[in-house]
């Protein structure tokens, strides 16, 4: 499982989340600079306290397992502390005594995704007094140039009428300040509802935000931490962020066809989210996708906590073969075969000789290309 330089060359350059410099601080005093041409998107990270927003941003892009978010609150501050980090830098974290962690004001992560594209995301704490002040003095701060909303609601709130109320302040905020931002609902902690109620309770709960929304258009997803439902919701969020996304999937379709796969997916490196597909026959299972996300991903944590570095994986039995490898410097591809004529070699070789077409794609400013049918 060990990598070349030049493989660990691109998983150093592909950095999870970075926190902002302290207010008043230029650009870079922690070591973080961005490019000239990236492109920034603004996300917007919103819910009450407790509904676990930091939790799932932490699983999706720190590589944080589920069972390792409780302690989540007290890793955020050794971390603060350790980069010294003073008083000017208002955001932190707290775990209540019922293992809630609290985040405090806004903290600003950007996440490098897929080349020049950068998610700039504010992870707004949800405390009453802060939420207010979203809405009032921070109002054109916080709303202005927001790409995408995501408001995340605790399927077991029991103040279910103030969390509307919010939601709809944020959505009036959105449509003076963004009104072209996307919206998305995560009704969340899913997994804490009985397994028979959850079709109608998130079916009742989509009805009512929808209708809230109006005249703005919401998707509403059911996740948890604990399953592979967090991994659906934020594929299909980032997917909507990539700017040059038509023209991936076409190219991926090509590749597709040229060697002949039953399927073609194309996650990105970090956080493992799918962000293409395509696939010639048909699947049986739909959430096959963020499965393969949550497993591979625990299993590249495992690899890291023994020393070693995850880079391909080939899984065979006698229906199917399943290919994974490293594709460009910012994404793994998964190639599924069904033609026990065509060798894993051939394989392989057709993944590599695709790397260089699809690198130059992930290049947001870069000419327009197309893999050809030949």
């Amino acid at each position: 499982m060990e990598e070349s330089d030049s493989e660990k060359k691109m998983e150093k350059e592909n950095l999870g989340p970075r926190m902002d410099p302290p207010i008043g601080e230029p650009e870079g005093s922690l070591g973080w600079v961005l490019p000239n041409t990236a492109m920034k998107k603004k996300v917007l990270l919103m819910g009450k306290s407790g509904s676990g927003k930091t939790s799932m941003r932490s699983i999706i892009f720190a590589n944080y397992i589920a069972r390792d978010t409780r302690r989540l609150g007290a890793t955020i501050l050794d971390r603060l502390h350790s980069l010294q980090i003073n008083s000017s830098l208002s955001t932190y974290s707290l775990v209540d005594s019922v293992g809630n962690t609290k985040t405090f004001d806004v903290e600003h992560s950007h996440v490098r995704f897929l080349g020049n594209l950068v998610l700039n995301l504010w992870d707004c704490g949800g405390q009453d007094t802060f939420m207010e002040n979203y809405f009032t003095s921070q109002r054109d701060n916080i709303f202005r140039n927001v790409e995408v909303l995501i408001y995340v609601f605790d399927v077991e709130s029991r103040e279910l009428e103030k969390d509307m109320h919010y939601y709809q302040s944020c959505l009036e905020a959105i449509l003076q300040n963004s009104p072209d931002a996307k919206i998305f609902c995560l009704l969340h902690k899913m997994d804490l509802v009985q397994e028979d109620q959850r079709d109608l309770i998130f079916k009742e709960r989509e009805e009512d935000l929808r209708r809230l929304s109006r005249p703005l258009e919401c998707s509403c997803f059911r996740t948890s931490i604990w399953d592979e439902t967090l991994y659906k919701a934020w594929s299909s969020i980032v997917y909507q962020l990539i700017p040059n996304v038509q023209q991936l999937e076409m190219n991926l379709r090509n590749f597709a066809e040229i060697i002949e796969a039953d399927e073609v997916l194309l996650f990105e490196r970090a956080t493992f989210l799918v962000i293409s597909h395509y696939q010639c026959k048909e699947q049986r299972d739909a959430h096959r996708f963020e499965k393969i996300s949550n497993i591979i991903k625990q299993f590249k944590l495992s690899c890291s906590k023994l020393a070693a570095s995850f880079q391909s994986m080939e899984v065979r039995n006698s229906n199917f073969a399943a290919f994974i490898d490293i594709f460009t410097s910012n994404t793994y591809v998964m190639v599924v075969m069904s033609d026990p004529s065509i060798p894993s070699a051939a394989t392989l070789i057709n993944i590599r000789n695709a790397r260089k077409h699809f690198e130059k794609l992930e290049r947001v400013d870069g000419p327009k290309q197309c893999l050809l049918m030949r």
